[in-house]
């Protein structure tokens, strides 16, 4: 298809100076309402054959995007998060502006954490519950993290689909997003996509990861409250029971404890609570293993329950609030550091010496290490 007949435009964040070089286009895409955003009109085209162009949209201003927010426009908050997760240098300015005046209205909600083996269904487990919260007043913002392929970068982002109830609520707002290959499965932004989600209201925030795992445990250092899924019989239980993913939790919950699986379960259950019992707690909070379903909801109540609880204690002993100050340090490092890597590598010099060094030590000529302080080196240079 010729470029006249694709009927694409560059977008707005092309740099000036890209020149032919930079081929970035904006291509019609699947008309309809999607995270909350309306549907578009589509124009007809004279053209037989050739697809149809939707319109651009105009940008909001910054006015635009607080005002919306806050008020529970779904439609611009959808729009604001998709400005903060863009990488576009001339979006970072506008999304850090608009976040620095709704911080002010953030900070109210519960923020949950949930990871699982795959299979262990999480999703289910978050709508039953998330149906649930709803029924009880509250409103909730799911934020699901979808695995990026290394190969291709592309992420299927079907979670609303496995909450398809969940998602039709209005109280409720369903928002997938790239894990782009982030440590832990958390995707870059979603610390600042929680924070715009309870400036828009809502109370309850749930973030699902891509799974669990050594790794996955970057969630960690987001929450209020780390909820571990499991399913029994899916091998040997005290294999789970490591440094890492499981001494972080604050519960863990046995899925799908119902039918033939019950007693399976339950002995789950059992033989994770004697395990935690010699794990090391995180203050006075020590983590207990229950059981649940999904698909029946039994225990799903019992499980918001023992939350609440959580949140009542680490409240009452300054725990709540000093976990959330060293996440916001934490977050702070971690962002320098995320800069001086871009820093380091946009660097004349290091972009000039980078792929010969990378060829040697593909090579085995040269160490890793020699390698690294070589490129180390050029910073030194003026």
């Amino acid at each position: 298809m010729s470029p006249d007949t694709q009927r694409s435009r560059k977008p707005e964040w092309t740099p000036d100076d890209g020149g032919e070089a930079f081929a970035a286009r904006v291509l019609p895409g699947v008309a309809g309402g999607h995270d909350g955003l309306p549907s578009m009109a589509v124009d007809a085209d004279p053209s037989p054959g050739a697809p149809a162009e939707r319109p651009a949209r105009r940008p909001l201003s910054e006015d635009e995007y607080v005002n919306g927010v806050l008020a529970g426009d779904r439609a611009v908050l959808a729009r604001a998060i998709t400005l903060i997760e863009s990488n576009a240098p001339a979006h970072l300015a506008q999304s850090q502006a608009v976040l620095r005046r709704l911080l002010p209205h953030s900070g109210r909600a519960i923020r949950l954490g949930i990871t699982g083996v795959p299979g262990a269904g999480k999703s289910t487990l978050i709508e039953t519950l998330g149906l649930e919260l709803l029924a009880a007043g509250h409103r909730l913002a799911v934020l699901a993290i979808d695995p990026t392929s290394s190969l291709t970068g592309g992420s299927i982002l079907g979670d609303k689909t496995r909450m398809e109830e969940l998602s039709r609520r209005p109280e409720a707002f369903i928002r997938p997003s790239p894990a782009g290959g982030v440590l832990g499965g958390v995707a870059r932004k979603t610390r600042e996509t929680m924070l715009v989600c309870e400036a828009a209201g809502f109370d309850v925030i749930i973030v699902e990861t891509v799974g669990a795992g050594q790794n996955e445990i970057t969630v960690r250092s987001m929450v209020d409250f780390f909820l571990l899924v499991l399913i029994p019989g899916a091998g040997d239980e005290l294999q789970g029971i490591k440094k890492g993913v499981v001494e972080l939790a604050d519960a863990i919950a046995i899925n799908k404890a119902d039918g033939d699986n019950r007693l399976r379960a339950e002995a789950a259950r059992a033989e994770y609570n004697r395990a935690l019992h010699y794990l090391t707690p995180a203050g006075d909070w020590r983590p207990r293993a229950y059981t649940c379903s999904a698909v029946s909801g039994e225990g799903i109540d019992a499980l918001w329950q023992v939350i609440g609880r959580f949140r009542e204690r680490a409240t009452e002993s300054g725990a709540f609030e000093a976990r959330r100050r060293a996440q916001a340090r934490d977050w702070l490092r971690a962002l320098v550091d995320e800069g001086i890597r871009a820093a380091f590598y946009d660097r004349p010099a290091v972009r000039a010496a980078l792929a010969e060094v990378e060829a040697a030590v593909m090579d085995g000529t040269l160490p890793a290490t020699t390698a690294a302080q070589q490129l180390l080196a050029l910073l030194e240079e003026k």
